[in-house]
């Protein structure tokens, strides 16, 4: 199966969040390939925290990184370099290809990976899907609107948005202007568990179906 790449329109956004629901929908295998900041948990811990399902691989990360900064600045930080290549070695193959593999990017889609190649060379390389996390707040509109028109440039394979949090109603118009459709709208709660991530997942779980 094709991957599944969970990227966005910045940082703080709710992508771990996000991708948990979709692991969680679709029972899938989950890899974040670069993990830059370990201080309070990392990602990968975050999801398998709210996974109810038994079925769902969490695959070690190729790169972790101390630095919550920027991958190439926190790798340089300590002496390295992070390298497509590398990344696409270490990408997990899930079983029999029966189940997806959820990938879960660091920051936006334009973040830098190393001086010369960014998230967005990362998912043409691993040639993954893509599912577009967007954040509702002030200014959202043109991040929303400059991630897709990257993704259009560089011919990504768009599955569609995941709107986050409540500012304003104007999730449609991003949908009409971009052309990638809705997969759905996650509420915003002060305590994100397993039950509303289970929640969240059976609800978006028949349109994400059609999509793929």
């Amino acid at each position: 199966m094709q991957p599944i790449f969970i990227t966005g329109i910045g940082t703080g956004i709710g992508k771990t969040v996000v991708s948990a629901i979709i692991t969680e929908a679709l029972e899938a295998d989950y890899w974040k390939p670069i993990q830059a900041g370990i201080e309070e948990g990392t990602d990968a811990l975050q999801v398998r925290s709210l996974l109810s399902n038994t079925k769902t691989m969490i695959h070690p990360e190729a790169y972790t990184l101390q630095m919550p900064a920027s991958p190439h600045i926190a790798a340089r930080a300590e002496g390295r370099e992070i390298s497509i290549p590398v990344l696409i070695k270490s990408q997990p193959s899930t079983v029999n290809c029966q189940r997806h593999l959820i990938m879960e990017g660091a920051g936006g889609i334009m973040v830098p990976v190393n001086d010369n190649e960014f998230v967005i060379d990362l998912i043409v390389a691993l040639k993954a899907k893509v599912i577009l996390v967007s954040r509702n707040y002030l200014g959202s509109i043109n991040h929303s609107l400059l991630t897709a028109a990257i993704c259009k440039q560089k011919n990504i394979d768009v599955i569609g948005w995941v709107f986050n949090d409540q500012y304003l109603d104007y999730e449609n118009e991003i949908v009409q202007w971009t052309g990638y459709p809705k997969i759905a709208s996650i509420p915003f709660v002060e305590n994100v568990d397993k039950s509303f991530v289970l929640q969240q997942a059976n609800l978006l779980k028949d349109a994400l179906q059609k999509l793929l």
